[in-house]
């Protein structure tokens, strides 16, 4: 099988029980939810999620058919770059002694990644991106020792003047 990640978006009714139809819907194509992001959209009645999943293409229009066809589902739709923005947050905690401490600070610099906290053994990073970023930093501060980490998911808005869902 040739699993590949996909951007999902999706208006929903917002109350109860319309998440755990949705995820349902996902598990029963065999596509793993790799993230989910849940807001209140403009209009209180509705929710926005962004859902990040990874599985077979060829399923995927089956699976959006099947979840326009829910009945707390307004719209659902896939994204690329092309026709949206997609970004994550992360908190990153790392080990970070007085030695190493102007080599993490320059990883950092160059990630654009904002110093959130600072003690005698650790820095905390706020970073912003795409997944790849994300990924990249993880990976260059790795060595260092990551205690935590903490991304938010992917967060997708279409470009333009055209609606995300």
């Amino acid at each position: 099988m040739n699993d590949k990640k996909h951007s999902i978006s999706l208006r929903v009714a917002n109350k109860p029980g319309v998440l755990i139809r949705i995820s349902l819907v996902f598990a029963r194509r065999g596509y793993n939810i790799d993230s989910l992001v849940v807001s209140e959209s403009t209009d209180k009645r509705f929710s926005s999620m962004n859902i990040t999943a990874t599985g077979d293409p060829n399923t995927l229009s089956l699976m959006l058919n099947q979840l326009n066809r829910l009945v707390d589902v307004i719209h659902a739709k896939e994204h690329n770059d092309e026709n949206a923005l997609q970004r994550e947050l992360a908190l990153v905690k790392v080990k970070c002694n007085s030695n190493q401490r102007t080599d993490v600070l320059q990883i950092a610099d160059v990630f654009k990644a904002r110093n959130m906290d600072i003690s005698d053994e650790t820095i905390t990073f706020q970073v912003t991106g795409s997944s790849s970023k994300l990924d990249a930093f993880q990976q260059l501060l790795s060595p260092y020792g990551i205690i935590e980490l903490i991304r938010s998911g992917n967060l997708i808005m279409a470009r333009g003047a055209e609606l995300t869902t």
